[in-house]
């Protein structure tokens, strides 16, 4: 793998300022901050910006609601948000808001690009439209019996019985859900992004099947789209939305308001350019054409479609790079069954701090099961008890635990400069690239095996020599501190590997080892008996399983 310093922006999507945090958004969190963390290691220039998604209709009549303006609502909904990631380690460098100043003059700045590019068509269009709240209704805004099937109480663009996807104007007998009404057909003029532009179709099928690496399965996916030359099915996508509306005006269209999926992906530069005017960066130089800089966008498979394809178009014509790579990860489940409010497992991030839990319990448990597919992964309730205290408590922990105070008690914390060679020492020491190049390529779950397959090897190495049995005899004193040493030096190593994943254990380590923050070249820099190591502190405790009982009964 290259060592050439390598100059990285990663976001991560942008959570929707109308709900909390829950376990299924975190994941996503996680495996951006394990990579972030792991690239900052390597020595490049990373920089990890997100922001909460807080325009569109949803917000408008939440706040109303509960009697508060939009602007307070997605305030006070940042703060939690922001608690959130904190509480779960999440290094966001910078954490905006797309509702910025920063972010509407970038859209309407590639609104006109994209206009005077050809690509803005107005055309009116009938939609449904209430007429107590006196506005149009999104799609999932009206509710009515299936056209397809007769099964009631579905949203407007699909159902959720037989999965047939229809218009909100096939619903029968529909209601508004903001206000119970029964919708009138209403004409409007709305502005349209022409996907389906030759220049658009050619671009699109170049980006996703040639010049990006896409996920094997998202490349599949956008070619059902981008189809063959001439056989497309990319249509024209309607970028506006009427008054009342809560978001960015369009130029020179009064009570015509940016979709709220114009303005949030712009809200990743958004929050970019903010930070580069914190920190004196030159924001120009990161977006242009055939920068050397690199994009990443980690996201849900759920929007893929959004970000592999509005996205780059967008940025394309509007003459600024597309990203380097968009990488979705699937859904979690929790017992293998969708997440549900009524069984307690529609957990929420804040619940997890406030019942006990280590936060970094969930991000080894997460990790052990991410890799660089979209396939869903699940939260085994019982196997996260089992795999947190054997492999992070049984496993890894123990090491540390089994030598550190016989160092401490019988030679002043001093290690054997001689033992740093071991040929255990450098078997560890000769994964590093291996266990790298699983990071780089997302592959946690195997990175993570590897680690701990090599903390058994420690581990049997600790049996195999008995350092309790050789303290017993006087004259073995150097036995006891060679074994305590390449046990220790073996422990530096393997907590090096974790600390993408776990940052506050190693932080902890950093400490107890006497050591500077560990970067990933440090791997061949051993403890050294000049620098005598501390008491050892517990660095984590075992999972409860009465703590699941506990956060389950917090989230019914």
């Amino acid at each position: 793998m290259s060592s050439l310093p390598r100059r990285l922006l990663v976001t991560s999507a942008l959570p929707y300022a109308n709900g909390q945090i829950h376990i299924g958004h975190l994941v996503e969190y996680v495996q951006t901050d394990i990579w972030v963390r792991f690239q900052r290691m390597r020595g490049h220039e990373v920089h990890y910006v997100g922001a909460d998604d807080t325009h569109g209709t949803p917000i408008m009549l939440r706040a109303e609601k509960e009697g508060i303006t939009p602007k307070e609502l997605i305030a006070n909904v940042w703060k939690e948000h922001k608690r959130d990631f904190d509480d779960f380690l999440i290094s966001f460098d910078n954490y905006y808001t797309t509702d910025s100043p920063e972010n509407e003059k970038l859209s309407q700045s590639i609104y006109i690009k994209l206009c005077d590019a050809g690509l803005i068509e107005k055309r009116a269009i009938e939609q449904a439209y209430d007429p107590v709240k006196e506005m149009f209704l999104p799609d999932r805004f009206i509710k009515g019996e299936c056209p397809k099937c007769g099964a009631k109480d579905q949203y407007g663009d699909s159902c959720e019985k037989c999965g047939a996807t229809y218009s909100p104007v096939d619903l029968k007998n529909p209601y508004s859900v903001a206000s119970g009404a029964t919708p009138i057909k209403k004409v409007s003029d709305h502005y349209f992004f022409k996907l389906s532009d030759p220049r658009c179709e050619s671009f699109l099928r170049e980006w996703t099947q040639v010049k990006t690496p896409l996920q094997t399965e998202a490349r599949n996916k956008m070619k059902e789209w981008v189809g063959e030359a001439g056989d497309s099915k990319l249509g024209d996508w309607d970028i506006s939305r009427d008054a009342p509306y809560f978001g960015f005006e369009i130029p020179d269209a009064p009570g015509k308001y940016f979709y709220v999926w114009l303005d949030a992906p712009i809200g990743y530069y958004a929050s970019f350019l903010n930070y580069c005017q914190q920190k004196g960066l030159n924001f120009e130089e990161w977006v242009k054409p055939n920068t050397t800089t690199e994009q990443y966008h980690f996201i849900g498979k759920d929007i893929l479609y959004f970000h592999t394809l509005f996205w780059p178009a967008t940025l394309h014509f509007a003459g600024y790079r597309t990203p380097t790579n968009v990488f979705a990860h699937g859904f979690l489940t929790v017992d293998g069954e969708k997440m549900s409010k009524s069984r307690g497992t529609l957990i929420s991030a804040h619940s997890v701090i406030e019942s006990g839990f280590n936060p970094e319990w969930f991000r080894y448990y997460f990790a052990t099961k991410l890799n660089d597919s979209m396939e869903d992964l699940d939260l085994n309730l019982q196997d996260f008890v089992a795999r947190v205290n054997s492999d992070l408590l049984g496993k890894y922990i123990n090491i540390a635990s089994r030598s550190a105070g016989f160092l401490v008690k019988r030679f002043a914390g001093v290690v054997s400069d001689e033992a740093m060679d071991h040929p255990l020492l450098t078997e560890i020491r000769g994964a590093s690239e291996k266990i790298a190049a699983l990071y780089e390529g997302r592959e946690f779950a195997k990175a993570l095996r590897s680690v701990m397959e090599l903390a058994d090897k420690v581990n049997a190495f600790v049996d195999e020599n008995k350092p309790w049995e050789i303290a017993k005899d006087s004259e073995r004193e150097a036995d006891l501190q060679r074994v305590c040493s390449v046990t220790l030096e073996a422990f530096r190593a393997l907590s090096l590997y974790l600390k993408p994943v776990l940052p506050k254990v190693a932080e902890g380590v950093e400490t107890f080892l006497s050591l500077k923050p560990m970067h990933w070249e440090d791997i061949n820099t051993p403890l050294s008996s000049q620098h005598p190591i501390q008491a050892y502190q517990h660095l984590m405790t075992r999972v409860e399983p009465t703590q699941i009982d506990s956060l389950l009964a917090a989230n019914l």
